[in-house]
């Protein structure tokens, strides 16, 4: 349970984010406001939102900050018209949670649900990549969500993913990847497949 203090210190900044955000989903590109510095919020690498080391626990909290999260170069912010506070993101911001598919003109598309209930369509406008994961030759996937933040693909879907890959002659490489509304995301070279992705058998 949240202490006293640290649920004041949620409830100041989330208020000032709600009053920002009232009109509709808050314009986060269009503000360029003062750094005010950093504050002891965390999002680790399982999703989870600390603040002052505690574990958020009230979800609408979690959603109203992630509104207005802003990425820049490789720094994170919670951002307002007014003001810019620095948080620690230790890998993605988001996690893609549940997966579906539906058909559309340009073929089979799936749709993801991050942990803050976005629903995103991979497609060429949110590309899947794959990034090498250090010290296991494995791979780890990561949807792109909006204005340079992205989700990491959870492992039980990222076996779905590769149920559904298939092999396409990319730049005269032959890929395994997987397709989603007439895009081809490559996860890795065929011939390097057992590689990339043992930690998945």
């Amino acid at each position: 349970m949240a202490k006293e203090g640290q649920s004041a210190g949620l409830d100041a900044i989330a208020g000032e984010v709600r009053r920002a955000g009232k009109k509709g989903p808050p314009p986060v590109h269009l503000w360029n406001p003062p750094f005010c510095g950093d504050i002891d919020m965390r999002i680790a690498t399982d999703g989870t939102w600390y603040y002052l080391k505690t574990p958020i626990g009230r979800p609408a909290l979690v959603k109203l900050f992630a509104s207005v999260l802003k990425r820049e170069d490789d720094k994170y912010f919670l951002v307002t018209p007014v003001e810019k506070v620095g948080i620690v993101v230790e890998d993605a911001p988001f996690l893609a949670v549940e997966m579906n598919t539906e058909e559309t003109p340009d073929g089979p598309a799936l749709n993801f649900r991050t942990n803050v209930d976005d629903w995103v369509r991979c497609d060429g406008a949110h590309p899947l990549r794959f990034e090498p994961e250090a010290g296991t030759g494995g791979l780890k996937p990561y949807l792109f969500i909006r204005r340079d933040l992205w989700a990491k693909v959870t492992r039980p879907l990222f076996y779905e993913l590769v149920d559904r890959g298939e092999e396409r002659e990319v730049d005269g490489e032959t890929m395994f990847g997987v397709a989603s509304a007439g895009v081809f995301f490559a996860m890795a070279r065929a011939d390097s497949l057992a590689d990339s992705l043992k930690d998945l058998t």
